[in-house]
């Protein structure tokens, strides 16, 4: 079978080697995996509960294995490695609960002796397609609710870590899941297009649940629409953190840097927006500077810094444009700035304004973009300035006052005196608008990976007008 290489993204070596599946090896895939779904979804929930808390501490086991594979692979730095693998682990635990917790209902019916009912069913094979940025969290998440459901499913590595999503693949087998109730597809990055249309395409493919980019979202989005395939859909973000007048600035300053920097801004729900009102605005980017200007990156492989390289030069390309543009237009680089390789010091641009690409493009990368509110009206004004609408975090000694303004935040997470970047495996996790549709975990997670369907029985004879 052919093989593609994964580069470590510091040192240029080889990090890992797959298989570069053709479209012809994922059709029979997603065939096995249609022909394992009757059994596992005919087993007791009580018997996939098992499964599923060994695959956990099969996880677990792999500890040593994932952080070597997310260092050489994406270049993470070991605590969020390890962080990775503490949270999916959680994941599957909390989908292992989930098996008896798929419930329908009985529902009132006007026909006499009439039983109605809403049960839940597992709908067939599901396609989760994780990508690189949180690999153990994100792999998991796309496969573990669904299997707890019934379902089996094959998980679309990604290109760029292939080997550490192998691995999740690996404890589960180990856990005792029969063969082929989860699969995985690698394919050479440019093959994705092909592998990916071919398993949305397979007939044994029911739903398809996509955690990346926005613009690859839609893609995907249109493909299952043509097969009327539903999806689910965590896509890209630009969150906003604001900081009111009456704001505890020491706690802000540790959630934003937090938020702004963990995974070098990496993650779906980072930080990129800090909307300051001006009253606190110097007070607090003199804090906030201080406290960034002590945060270091560096090769994880030879460093404790607790932060690690971006994925590729394609990112420091990236951000390198979004502070040229930022900087001509009028904004001011307060600490960090411009890279010239993948290990990027943790950047504060400040002065930001609406004229710049920094405003609404996501970096996803150690760049975070301070911009100044009139008041909190302003600052909800510009934290809707924005297609995206997944997390979103804000500063106030008020609890009242900070639910009052969360509710007009439009985005599908809000944290009141806490980070943009919070994930727990029991939470409704997703975004609005650009950033996607559905829910991940728990209970809600339930209703994404499952069909409703309406049973009745009749007990009295029938009557009927011919």
């Amino acid at each position: 079978m052919p093989e593609f290489e994964r580069l470590n993204p510091i040192t240029g070596e080889v990090a890992s080697r797959a298989e570069a599946m053709t479209v012809d090896a994922v059709r029979a895939i997603a065939t096995r995996a249609g022909d394992a779904f009757p059994a596992w979804a005919a087993l007791g929930p009580n018997a996939r509960r098992a499964v599923l808390n060994r695959a956990a501490d099969a996880l677990m086991a792999k500890e040593s294995a994932f952080v070597t594979a997310m260092m050489d692979e994406v270049g993470a730095a070991e605590n969020w490695a390890r962080f990775n693998l503490a949270l999916a682990a959680g994941i599957v635990r909390e989908a292992a609960a989930l098996t008896t917790q798929i419930l329908g209902e009985v529902i009132p019916s006007d026909k006499p002796g009439c039983v109605a009912m809403a049960m839940k069913e597992p709908v067939g094979v599901i396609v989760g397609i994780a990508p690189w940025n949180a690999p153990i969290i994100l792999g998991v998440r796309a496969v573990a609710v669904p299997l707890a459901c019934g379902n089996s499913v094959i998980l679309k590595a990604s290109e760029l870590c292939p080997r550490t999503h192998s691995l999740i693949v690996e404890a589960f087998e180990e856990a005792g899941l029969p063969a082929d109730v989860l699969s995985i597809v690698t394919n050479a990055p440019r093959d994705a297009g092909d592998v990916v249309g071919a398993l949305i395409d397979a007939p044994e493919v029911k739903r398809i649940n996509f955690t990346g980019s926005t613009t690859v979202g839609k893609i995907i989005a249109r493909r299952a629409a043509e097969h009327l395939k539903p999806c689910l859909l965590e896509l890209g973000g630009k969150a906003p953190f604001l900081v009111l007048d009456d704001a505890d600035l020491d706690e802000a300053v540790k959630a934003a840097a937090f938020g702004a920097f963990m995974n070098q801004g990496q993650i779906c729900m980072s930080t990129e927006r800090i909307i300051v009102v001006e009253s606190v605005a110097d007070a607090f980017l003199q804090k906030f500077t201080d406290k960034v200007g002590s945060m270091r990156a560096g090769n994880p492989r030879d460093s404790a810094t607790p932060l690690g390289a971006v994925v590729d030069r394609k990112t420091v390309d990236h951000l390198n444009d979004l502070i040229d543009d930022a900087v001509a237009k009028g904004a001011t680089v307060v600490t960090g700035g411009k890279a010239s390789d993948v290990v990027i010091q943790p950047s504060i641009v400040a002065e930001v304004t609406s004229t710049m690409k920094l405003y609404r493009d996501e970096s996803f990368g150690p760049i975070v973009a301070v911009i100044r509110a009139r008041d909190a009206d302003h600052a909800i004004e510009l934290a809707n300035d924005s297609e995206y609408g997944l997390s979103s975090a804000i500063f106030t000694r008020d609890a009242a006052r900070g639910l009052a303004v969360a509710r007009r935040i439009r985005s599908g997470i809000c944290h009141i005196n806490g980070p943009t970047v919070h994930d727990e495996a029991q939470m409704p996790f997703g975004g609005v608008g650009a950033s996607g549709y559905g829910r991940f975990g728990g209970r809600q997670g339930i209703d994404s990976f499952t069909e409703t369907r309406w049973v009745t029985i009749e007990t009295q004879p029938g009557h009927y007008p011919i």
